[in-house]
């Protein structure tokens, strides 16, 4: 084979490629294509200095990852507003409305899996980035590269920003899930499980045996020039992606109810599964102007398709232990399937639920699932009932039987040391807003609690190199890294270490109010002195008290590991508005509410996540809600952002 004859070759199979796995119009056979395949790799191992990015080898995987590197899209992945019904709707179309005139909307199903994003530059895949929180995500390019419907070159050669879902047909997920169980492996729990544990597989040839498939839904970072949504989205389209089953342009309401309707009806014959619609201003400029509240964009929405609701029976209720020791009650029901997912559980809430629903174990019940909600009881068939024997609330816990505190709606455990409690209330104390240690991640967290590393936070700061160096997977630099974050967490400030601790009724504002009043100390306040506190309510000083009481020896030992900081004395603010005065923010601003927070801190503002008669301004921005009306209610002064700002400038 010449050179020449292997580069069309490889234009060949990727022809019978697109029109397999993008088109469903295959235009040969397998035979043909597996005989054309293997020429062509045998000219590669013959020739691997020659060998092409695009060529369709490349899509196979053979690396194992030892972990994936975390890595930042080029601009921001946003979630969308949900709404359920046609009100919800219609109060979306009224904002959009006031925000821009004339304007006409994309409408496209709402993919249920595993959401990706594709950047090409100079018309190669340069990278494939998992959504994460948004902002950075998981760089998982091998695995992408071997997903026949994503493009490893296209003809754009300027940078270019796709996101899409990666979903698993249903008829794929019921071939995987047969496989699993004649193999004995455990079978995933839906279509979507599916997409994205598969997506994430350190060994990428799991990754290509998935048939994975990727549908477009969007753009990020772009230079296109068409003034359309809908004409960038059909120009990606023919750059060799897969077009949705079903999209559509509308005026208004109406129109949109009909789209919408009309997937509805369409939603099981469809080959992935959907959850929705997903709704869009059409127009660039329109959205440009709209721009974003602090989590969503103002000019697309997510139209949730119906809850269905199903009867069946409730077998048992089981019992699941929290990270802050909070004991929740869950009903183990007969199989049911619901939208391509068999439902064998259903959230109970709380013990006072329980006593307010009247459940009892042998019930018939109607249970709902809306999306990705977990499915909940919303009526007991009390007609078809054939217990009388009322459910019986636990008084100590299912897994250490230490004494629960009951506080009616809320029961939990306090033991710290609760085997139930300890992976999760490790993966909380590592997190950001807590200890903060990088690279202590929920897996990481779960194997060294599985071989016997650590028992409970503490034991943490006893880990050393050549204990993790025993484990497989952990190499030495991975293994550097992460005894250098612990060791960096020792000495942070006085509130990360009593947020971390995961009390119940307990944040982040309140660990910070009971470090400025009690420092390190906190462990001998009285309930006197906590409710003295403004912000410190009945609930919230029990909890704290009880937890303490239960835990005290063990918080000495963790403050004597981690040195906290004392809090620093704060520098008086000079005089102004804010000083002294309790404030509530709500709507959407234009900076993070985070930094708002900072600046009102400094000018010796107390700023609250609740309003109440004790409020002294809530300051609001666009689409401020239910903060602003109480306030209102209330008689609570409430100001813009804007004037805010103006009373700030003018000190």
């Amino acid at each position: 084979m010449t050179h020449e004859t292997y580069l069309e070759n490889i234009k060949t199979l990727n022809k019978y490629s697109y029109y397999y796995y993008v088109l469903d119009d295959p235009i040969t056979t397998d035979e043909v294509y597996d005989k054309l395949y293997h020429e062509v790799l045998e000219y590669e191992e013959k020739n691997p200095e020659k060998l092409q990015k695009d060529s369709p080898t490349q899509r196979v995987g053979d690396i194992v990852s030892e972990g994936f590197n975390k890595a930042a899209h080029l601009s921001r992945m946003w979630s969308l507003e949900d709404l359920f019904n046609s009100e919800d709707l219609e109060k979306w179309l009224d904002k959009t409305a006031k925000l821009s005139e004339n304007i006409s909307f994309y409408c496209e199903p709402k993919f249920d899996g595993a959401s990706l994003n594709l950047i090409y530059e100079n018309g190669e895949l340069k990278q494939a980035i998992t959504r994460g929180d948004g902002v950075i995500g998981e760089d998982i390019t091998q695995n992408a590269k071997t997903i026949r419907s994503i493009p490893l070159s296209i003809s754009y050669k300027k940078r270019l920003e796709i996101r899409g879902e990666v979903v698993i047909f249903k008829d794929e997920f019921e071939k995987i899930n047969l496989q699993r169980s004649k193999e004995g492996e455990s079978l995933f729990a839906n279509p979507r499980n599916a997409a994205a544990g598969s997506l994430r597989q350190l060994d990428s040839r799991i990754t290509s045996s998935r048939n994975l498939v990727f549908l477009p839904y969007g753009i990020g970072e772009n230079e296109l020039e068409q003034p359309l949504l809908s004409e960038r989205m059909a120009f990606v389209y023919d750059l060799g992606f897969r077009r949705p089953p079903l999209r559509s342009l509308a005026k208004g309401f109406d129109e949109i109810e009909e789209i919408y309707k009309e997937m509805v009806d369409k939603r099981d014959s469809f080959d992935m599964m959907l959850d929705g619609m997903v709704i869009k201003v059409n127009q660039i400029e329109a959205q440009e102007e709209m721009g974003y509240t602090v989590k969503n964009p103002r000019w697309s929405s997510a139209y949730k398709f119906p809850a269905v609701e199903k009867i069946t029976t409730i077998k048992e209720i089981i019992l699941q232990v929290g990270r802050s020791g909070a004991v929740t009650p869950v009903a183990v029901v007969e199989p049911t399937p619901i939208e391509g997912v068999v439902v064998e559980r259903a959230s109970l809430h709380n013990f006072d639920e329980i006593d307010r629903k009247d459940i009892r174990i042998g019930d018939k019940v109607i249970i709902l699932r809306s999306g990705d909600v977990i499915p909940k009881i919303i009526k007991v068939l009390t007609q078809d009932r054939t217990t009388q024997v009322p459910y019986i609330r636990p008084t100590h816990c299912p897994v250490c039987h230490c004494e629960l505190l009951d506080e009616g709606a809320l029961t939990k455990c306090q033991n710290l040391q609760c085997s139930s409690r300890v992976v999760n209330s490790i993966i909380y104390f590592a997190s950001k807003p807590c200890l903060n240690i990088d690279g202590l991640g929920d897996k990481i967290v779960e194997r060294l609690f599985e071989e016997g590393l650590i028992k409970s936070v503490i034991d943490l700061y006893d880990l050393n190199l050549e204990q993790l160096l025993a484990l497989d997977g952990f190499k030495e630099k991975k293994s550097k890294n992460l005894i250098a974050s612990i060791e960096a967490s020792k000495g942070k400030e006085c509130w990360r270490f009593i947020n971390g601790m995961g009390i119940e009724h307990i944040g982040e504002v309140a660990s910070k109010y009971l470090c400025e009043n009690f420092g390190l100390a906190f462990t001998s306040a009285t309930k006197e002195k906590l409710l003295s506190i403004d912000g410190i309510g009945e609930e919230m000083a029990e909890s704290f008290l009880e937890f303490i009481r239960v835990n005290e020896v063990y918080i000495q030992r963790l403050q004597a590991a981690l040195e906290p900081k004392e809090p620093t004395a704060k520098v008086e603010a000079e005089e102004n508005p804010f000083k002294g005065k309790t404030v509530v923010l709500t709507g959407s601003m234009s900076e993070s509410r985070g930094n708002i927070k900072t600046m009102l801190e400094s000018l010796g503002a107390k700023v609250s996540g609740s309003v109440s008669k004790k409020t002294d301004f809530v300051i609001y921005g666009e689409d401020a809600g239910s903060k602003y009306d109480k306030a209102v209610s209330l008689g609570v002064e409430v100001i813009t952002e804007v004037y805010m700002r103006e009373r700030i400038k003018s000190l």
